[in-house]
């Protein structure tokens, strides 16, 4: 078995089309309905920041900051930023991201959903583990998530 310390890789087949699971995933307020966090009134454009507050309970301290990389029309999503960023006394933008690519490909049965999250060999060793651990399960739940958001909508 392969085991890596630096990338989360977890797919899911969705039972809609490639248009549906693309337009949940690139339209801000409809992501963070799924993903849990308030982008109210938010767009996804390359290049730019995002950032709402996480709505998922326990978290809502927190605020998500991401830089959205690539937006490929039904095709690639992407984004970088601060694992497990949860600490609000911490300040993590001195921290290398990490990159997290969404990626859609139509299938016989829907669209295949594949997630992939890079670079947590750079995070700093103190919070390394526990960054990769939280976000291993946590994409397990996104995908959970999406999954249900899809089929409700």
């Amino acid at each position: 078995m392969n085991i890596t310390t630096d990338r989360i890789e977890k797919q899911i087949v969705l039972k809609a089309a490639r248009s549906r699971v693309w337009r949940a995933l690139s339209n801000a307020e409809e992501f963070g309905s799924w993903f849990g966090v308030a982008l109210k009134g938010k767009t996804f454009v390359a290049g730019e920041p995002v950032q709402g507050q996480i709505t998922h309970p326990g978290y809502e301290h927190v605020v998500w900051n991401a830089e959205i990389e690539r937006m490929e029309p039904e095709s690639v999503l992407s984004f970088r930023w601060h694992p497990y960023a949860v600490d609000p006394a911490l300040d993590y933008s001195q921290e290398p991201a990490t990159l997290v690519v969404f990626e859609l490909t139509a299938v016989e049965d829907g669209t295949l959903l594949r997630v992939v999250e890079s670079g947590f060999d750079n995070v700093p060793l103190a919070r390394r583990e526990e960054a990769f651990r939280m976000h291993d399960s946590g994409w397990d739940e996104q995908l959970r998530n999406i999954e249900k958001y899809i089929v409700t909508r």
